[in-house]
């Protein structure tokens, strides 16, 4: 790796974090990544989950990109992720670093160095930078940028640190939403929505025309589907991932 930079403190920019708070969709987010590479003078920006060992190919791992299909069906081909000194370094360290595609495939030790340099730089990216990203239940993954510019300053590489962290959990929290969302029933959320306003279950007897007992077996469903302790946990869970106004 060209450069480590170790114990940097996140430091977004305001406008930055706003903004990444604000997003409603994952096309927003894949929007906004758009927006910070080219605000930094980089080309593309890659957001994948940590590959385990055992993988062979780099597209499933894929949350989102702006690489182009082609390079990743060319680095999925030629097998690149099995000797990629990156996605070693993913693996093994928290820490964001550099990389050039030079120096850092001649790091290579299965033969593929020429094969590695000479697509990073048909598309264009000859240089650039990864950070590792994590989010609250520990779920590990990495953003990266690369593009032709020189190699980023050290606040920028703190900058981004931070924005990788925010996009990567905005991504899955998302994707967790979208799941809940599909396994509950119109009637739990339901049940949900007026436990949320305060009701108790005879009230929501009354309200929804159901018996209580029916009511009870909706929010006990609902709070098992959404892996609470009790109906208020899964009150909170369910407006987080945006089921209830």
């Amino acid at each position: 790796m060209t450069e480590q930079l170790v114990g940097m403190a996140p430091q977004t920019p305001p406008h930055w974090a706003r903004r990444f708070a604000e997003v409603g969709s994952e096309r927003e987010v894949s929007t906004l990544l758009s927006e910070v590479t080219k605000g930094y003078g980089l080309s593309r920006y890659l957001l994948i989950n940590v590959p385990d060992s055992a993988s062979t190919e780099i597209s499933p791992h894929v949350l989102m990109t702006t690489w182009p299909a082609e390079m990743l069906r060319g680095y999925d081909q030629a097998e690149l992720i099995l000797g990629s000194p990156v996605i070693h370094h993913l693996r093994r360290s928290t820490n964001p670093f550099t990389y050039d595609m030079i120096s850092t495939n001649s790091d290579r030790h299965d033969g593929k160095a020429q094969i590695a340099i000479r697509l990073f730089a048909q598309y264009g990216l000859p240089r650039g930078a990864y950070f590792p990203a994590h989010n609250p239940l520990g779920q590990r993954g990495a953003l990266a940028f690369g593009g032709n510019r020189s190699v980023l300053k050290h606040m920028e590489m703190a900058e981004l640190n931070a924005i990788a962290n925010l996009a990567f959990t905005r991504v899955l929290e998302f994707r967790s939403g979208a799941r809940v969302r599909a396994s509950l029933s119109r009637r739990e959320i339901e049940c949900l929505s007026w436990a949320s306003a305060g009701k108790t279950s005879a009230e929501m007897s009354e309200i929804l025309g159901l018996s209580e007992y029916t009511v009870n077996h909706y929010l006990n469903r609902a709070t098992r589907k959404l892996d609470a302790v009790n109906r208020v946990q899964a009150v909170a869970k369910a407006i987080r991932a945006g089921l209830l106004n």
